[in-house]
């Protein structure tokens, strides 16, 4: 009997003064998205947008690390058809990233979103390899969604 992938819960919380470029309907399309190809299924999914200190705070109590970074993901559940998990963005620093990149911040924070769901999918990015696979990852989510919403 195959299973039914229901809508995950998804909660976007941004805690900043910055003005999200992504709608909560993009969010859903691309966790759906990635339910379907990865064969997974994301139960609750939170996504937080932060400032750079409290980034900063949550990496340092939660990984050792002393650095600003654009996303720390935390995954709960063991239940690879029910993953819930918190995302914790740092918006500032994704806005600078697109900037840095060419990119329109739009992208910027999809890519980041995407990466923070391929992390409680189960992707790593500590090695090379790891990280060439999570960027070709990134980019055909990316180009799907594209896709979907061009036509």
């Amino acid at each position: 009997m195959e299973m039914v992938k229901t809508q995950a819960d998804i909660q976007i919380f941004n805690q900043t003064e910055l003005e999200l470029p992504v709608s909560l309907a993009t969010f859903k399309k691309i966790a759906s998205l990635i339910t379907e190809k990865e064969k997974c299924g994301f139960k609750l999914l939170e996504v937080v947008y932060v400032d750079e200190d409290k980034i900063l705070k949550i990496n340092e109590e939660h990984l050792s690390h002393d650095y600003v970074t654009d996303i720390i993901t935390f995954r709960y559940d063991d239940d690879d058809q029910e993953i819930e998990g918190t995302l914790f963005c740092c918006a500032s620093r994704i806005f600078e990233q697109a900037n840095e990149l060419g990119e329109s911040p739009e992208k910027e924070f999809l890519r980041i979103y995407i990466h923070g769901l391929l992390h409680l999918v189960g992707y790593k990015d500590k090695t090379d390899p790891q990280k060439q696979q999570m960027t070709a990852k990134e980019n055909t989510y990316l180009e799907l969604i594209e896709q979907q919403t061009s036509s």
